[in-house]
């Protein structure tokens, strides 16, 4: 499991408290004392959050305490909570190609052009992607649509044809899904 890093940047009083609790936490706690020493340990470390007394509009990943005194446990909770809201967002995001594929939005994205698309849209992207080779029309039947592959339909061409459309139209990508005698690809 990812080490979760607090760094308590221009906040000293903080981290005195913090840092004598350290052994009850489940974080590391980081001080960061100016912008120089905040970039240098954001450089270094992935999970982190934040902690300051006031709102930094060039910080990202950042809580803001400005009401002060807090109960010490419920401090504790809204720092845990900010953590599992990182892990929610950063667990949001596949990267398809070249493309930004945002689970939460339903979005594809690629220079800063969207795309909206639909559930079964995103299942069926991430399914060819995660492919190594082309995959049947009677897998997707089966896999993403949960149909049985006996049943006679159309759906997964339909489907497929017009999802291709929609990212031609969008980002003039021809290739994004390719057609290949046996099924579907993303390369």
């Amino acid at each position: 499991m990812n080490t979760q890093n607090l760094i308590i940047y221009k906040f000293n009083g903080l981290y005195q408290i913090l840092e004598e609790l350290g052994l009850d936490l489940n974080f590391n706690i980081i001080v960061a004392d100016n912008e120089e020493s905040l970039n240098e340990k954001t450089k270094k470390i992935h999970n982190y959050l934040i902690i300051s007394n006031k709102k930094y509009s060039d910080i990202h990943n950042e809580f803001v305490l400005d009401y002060t005194p807090i109960n010490i446990f419920k401090l504790i909770e809204k720092i845990n909570i900010e953590f599992l809201k990182l892990k929610f967002n950063s667990q949001s995001e596949v990267i398809v190609k070249n493309y930004t594929i945002d689970l939460n939005s339903r979005e594809l994205l690629k220079n800063n052009v969207k795309l909206k698309l639909t559930e079964k849209e995103i299942n069926t992207i991430s399914y060819l992607s995660k492919s190594e080779k082309p995959v049947s029309i009677d897998e997707l039947q089966e896999k993403v649509w949960s149909y049985q592959s006996d049943i006679e339909t159309h759906t997964v061409e339909t489907h497929i044809y017009r999802l291709r459309k929609k990212i031609l139209n969008t980002f003039n990508d021809k290739e994004f899904i390719i057609s290949k005698k046996n099924g579907y690809q993303i390369k």
